[in-house]
């Protein structure tokens, strides 16, 4: 028998130093924990992050943003960086009187939620990053620049097919749970970009061009977990793992996935969230290699 649960949902209209962006809550009137705040990746946007909501709302209130530079929310000019986009989150959290958060950032909301961790160490109370790396590697500067003139040369559908390729594991380069589907999902989403998108995407790849992804201090004094697809080739394992490393943090890698985890294996993604959010043990999960544990030098 299914038991359905009473969400109640909330879109505010925000803005910081001049910029509007908007913040969904949800909750369910559960708090096994702190409210999870969920930044995504460089195209995605409040809704691209739906679905974890029926995961994470049994255990606490869930905030999605579309901050400056993503969906409908004012662009954002590339001379802005990570600093101004985590001082962002925290003016939504101040705002809505969240208190204390969980932080969750995947691939460019890593870098932001990083950020935040740093610059506001006591509105943090625990830390995930996923997709996440030190720097941009010559690989991803070299493909942004290629987006770049992809864009002024009107070839969006080749840009569409040239972003999968640059985001997904190449074929036969180990087992990809919903690989085909996921090529195919991510081909429609990168072609069928609109005007205004797409230059909201370009401007997020010059931006990590032209600011750093990651600052090594101050130290974060959150517990943090840094875990990424075993497959990985955008921010591979190793990577990931050295980021883990500088943060004496926890790491791990979710099986049969590569950067895209959170379409591949969403429910796991799911569950390892509610999971390291609520204390409780990581050992031994079907969908998880061994869980590594990091200590500052």
């Amino acid at each position: 028998m299914s038991h359905s649960i009473d969400i109640q949902t909330t879109e505010h209209e925000l803005a910081f130093e001049g910029f509007r962006f908007v913040a969904r809550t949800a909750s369910a009137g559960s708090s096994a924990t702190e409210p999870v705040v969920v930044l995504g990746g460089s195209s995605q946007d409040r809704f691209s992050w739906l679905r974890y909501e029926r995961w994470l709302l049994p255990h606490a209130t869930v905030l999605t943003l579309e901050l400056p530079g993503y969906g409908c929310a004012d662009p954002l000019p590339v001379e802005y960086g990570m600093d101004f986009l985590a001082d962002t989150v925290c003016h939504a959290t101040d705002t809505l009187a969240l208190g204390r958060v969980n932080v969750f950032g995947a691939c460019f909301g890593a870098s932001i939620a990083l950020r935040y961790a740093q610059r506001h160490p006591d509105k943090i109370a625990r830390l995930m990053l996923g997709g996440t790396a030190a720097e941009v590697s010559p690989e991803y500067v070299a493909s942004a620049r290629r987006w770049r003139r992809m864009v002024d040369d009107g070839l969006f559908d080749a840009m569409a097919q040239d972003m999968v390729k640059q985001f997904m594991a190449p074929p036969g380069n180990g087992v990809v749970r919903r690989r085909a589907a996921v090529a195919r999902l991510m081909g429609q989403r990168f072609a069928s970009l609109t005007e205004r998108e797409l230059a909201m995407d370009i401007t997020h790849h010059e931006r990590l061009l032209t600011h750093p992804w990651s600052l090594p201090h101050p130290a974060i004094t959150a517990p943090a977990l840094v875990f990424t697809g075993e497959h990985d080739t955008i921010t591979p394992p190793v990577v990931g793992r050295g980021v883990a490393q500088g943060l004496a943090a926890r790491f791990t890698t979710i099986k049969e996935s590569d950067h895209l985890v959170q379409i591949e294996r969403d429910s796991d993604l799911a569950d390892l969230m509610a999971r390291f959010f609520t204390d409780q043990s990581l050992d031994d999960l079907p969908y998880l290699n061994p869980v590594e544990h990091f200590v500052s030098a």
